[in-house]
């Protein structure tokens, strides 16, 4: 065993990141990189209170139950020394099951830690007893106490009582009763035991410790139940208020140090929250007291290394229970007289351990909590959720690499927010280029179905065109063969006109780019364009510089086009305006009727190829196909917005066309 280390481990696969861990290490000694919780061993004190939060099992103590196998299957004697808190854990069966069961594993000598306690109780009695007043002690049966202050609190190393913890006081008795060759097994709830038997200013004292959830293990691996049990008694020699030590304030009743509330001068108190708290008012004066009895734990009968589920005061009834029962009895030996120890060497040091890291500056906070979205008193929400109180020390742990700030869960939840809007328009433009392609793959197929029509049909449609116009001419005066011949020319001139629009259609295109004014351009085809007069038309500049790389007459066919439809859409007549805005990188070109708009159906169905609402001989149905595809060979987009329901609002139609300002030549089909 290593007294600077940590004896817990973290299972990668197991830790869902909940940062319980985080929020219930006193210590802060465990760092979250790259996700993944890991425990920084020279930080540790080893207090448990990891393993015991930790709803997934993720955080495991290092067994120390091969070593004790070894050492129980070796020649010398082993002596097992109990923890006075085994009662709490072991209540299913009599006590004197429980050392009858110790003994079957191989122990020869079964020993209570609560004699040691005695002990040291003693010790402390006669260390308040000689103080002037001026000095002020720390309590040090705890090792996760010593642990902390000699890590985070190194100038209170010279307050720590010199005396050792029961366990130590044990062992040391032991060894003036059974020699320096003994090995002595700690059993007992506290994992911190493993790391102060590791400790170099008891070196040796202890050769294993042994967790109650690990004696149960090896109970189970060995096979040794209650039933089969011969009861058997402790070795001397016996203890007698020692075995309170467990429980909070045990320390004081078994030194007979009374806790004066108005004096002060004894402060006693135990827990995560609370230890921490009374060290660091200690260790800055406000707490005036002369002696602080502190334990990490709720009493050692909260230790990480149990098994048992009851609850505290349970637990505390347990162990009050066994101690009547053992001062009672009057089979029993009593106590003997602690005089008869005196000689007994119950001193110890203490090496400062600094592992505090430095504070940053404010401005460091800042910048921190800054990248976290926080920017003001009211951003920081303090929630807990990322294993710290505040959003500060979030920041400050972020600062000394223990935290990251993917912790912050109102900051994860506007990074995932963002994400999801990210995605949604990724997903949108993925529609969008999936529709396009569906578009394209529509107009290539058209555009060779019409190759072929135009070039079969264009030759003797040509031929029956002109001898149809013949015909009218000369025989146009008979009545009888007039409407006729008119009809055959009339039809005539309407597959000229389908077949000039394929033929249009199918064409290889050259996209040829110049330089243009689009306001001039739009003013030259309101000029060239003839409409009714019930209908007006506007048009209007919103920016400076309306520059465009365009090929003009492909855009003036885009924009005729859209024109002719407007009017179409407005048999009773209307308002057309023409819009030009955009900012450096684009133009916008809008055109707006207030016709009788577009139903909702029909929007997805507008630039495909001889789909068209009008009256059957008004159109071909390619007009917004071509114009489609002439705004994609320029890199543009070309959407619409209309309202065909006048209980919705002002009926009407708006074409947007975005185009890039600067363009390169390129062909498409």
């Amino acid at each position: 065993m290593q007294a600077d280390t940590s004896y817990i481990r973290t299972i990668k696969d197991r830790c869902r990141l909940c940062y319980t861990c985080v929020r219930e290490c006193p210590a802060k000694a465990i760092r979250i990189v790259e996700g993944q919780a890991e425990i920084i061993p020279e930080r540790c004190i080893n207090c448990g209170n990891c393993v015991r939060v930790c709803s997934q099992n993720a955080k495991q103590v290092v067994s120390s139950i091969p070593q004790v196998e070894s050492l129980l299957d070796g020649s010398c004697r082993v002596a097992a020394c109990v923890a006075p808190s085994f009662p709490a854990e072991f209540s299913s069966y009599d006590y004197q099951i429980f050392v009858g069961m110790l003994r079957s594993l191989g122990f020869d000598i079964v020993h209570e830690v609560a004699f040691g306690a005695d002990l040291v109780a003693n010790q402390y009695y006669k260390l308040l007893a000689a103080s002037d007043g001026k000095k002020r002690y720390i309590s040090t049966p705890c090792p996760a106490i010593i642990s902390y202050v000699e890590k985070y609190f190194p100038e209170l190393v010279n307050s720590l009582a010199p005396i050792v913890s029961p366990m130590i006081a044990s062992a040391r008795a032991l060894r003036v009763l059974h020699g320096r060759e003994l090995k002595i097994v700690f059993i007992g709830p506290c994992i911190a035991k493993k790391c102060e038997a590791g400790g170099e200013q008891v070196i040796e004292e202890i050769n294993e410790v042994l967790t109650f959830a690990e004696l149960r293990t090896l109970f189970a691996q060995r096979r040794i139940t209650a039933d089969t049990i011969q009861p058997s008694d402790f070795d001397p020699p016996y203890a007698g208020l020692g075995t309170l030590f467990p429980i909070s304030r045990g320390l004081l009743q078994a030194a007979d140090i009374p806790e004066d509330l108005i004096s002060g001068s004894v402060v006693t108190t135990d827990g995560r929250s609370n230890f921490v708290e009374a060290v660091k008012e200690f260790a800055d004066g406000d707490l005036d007291a002369k002696f602080l009895e502190v334990l990490c734990c709720n009493g050692c009968i909260m230790g990480a290394g149990m098994t048992t589920t009851v609850p505290l005061f349970n637990r505390r009834g347990r162990v009050s229970a066994y101690a009547r029962r053992r001062l009672q009895d009057p089979a029993r030996k009593r106590p003997e007289d602690l005089s008869s120890w005196d000689t007994l060497n119950l001193s110890r040091s203490f090496v400062a351990n600094d592992q505090r890291l430095r504070v940053p500056f404010e401005e460091e906070i800042s910048q921190i909590m800054a990248r976290m979205g926080k920017f003001q008193l009211e951003d920081e929400l303090n929630c807990g959720a990322c294993g710290y109180d505040t959003c500060r020390e979030h920041a400050i742990a972020i600062f000394k690499g223990l935290a990251e700030s993917e912790m912050c869960l109102p900051y994860t939840i506007e990074q995932l927010r963002n994400t999801i809007n990210e995605l949604g328009q990724s997903n949108e433009q993925l529609r969008n280029t999936q529709a396009q392609l569906m578009q394209s793959e529509k107009l290539a197929s058209m555009g060779q179905l019409a190759a072929g029509i135009a070039h079969e049909v264009n030759n003797p449609l040509g031929v029956v065109l002109m001898y149809a116009h013949l015909l009218l001419e000369q025989h146009g005066n008979n009545p009888q063969l007039k409407n006729d011949l008119q009809m055959v020319v009339d039809q005539a001139d309407r597959c000229k006109k389908i077949v000039a629009g394929l033929l249009h259609f199918a064409r290889q295109n050259k996209v040829v780019l110049q330089r243009i004014d689009m306001s001039e351009l739009l003013d030259r085809v309101v000029k060239t364009t003839y409409l009714p007069p019930t209908i007006s038309i506007h048009v209007m500049r919103q920016v400076n510089d309306a520059a465009v790389d365009i090929d003009p007459d492909q855009m003036i066919q885009v924009f005729s086009n859209l024109i002719n439809n407007a009017q179409s859409a407005m048999p009773n007549g209307g308002r057309l305006t023409l819009g030009v805005a955009g900012d450096d990188a684009t133009l916008e070109v809008r055109i707006t009727d207030t016709g009788v708009g577009i139903p909702r159906e029909n929007l997805a169905k507008l630039f495909e190829p001889f789909f068209t609402t009008k009256q059957v001989g008004s159109g071909t149905g390619l007009g917004l196909a071509v114009t489609y595809g002439i705004i994609k060979m320029h890199r543009g987009d070309i959407r619409v917005e209309s309202n065909a329901d006048r209980d919705a609002g002002p009926t009407g139609t708006t074409f947007i066309i975005r185009l890039p300002r600067r363009g390169q030549n390129r062909e498409s089909a």
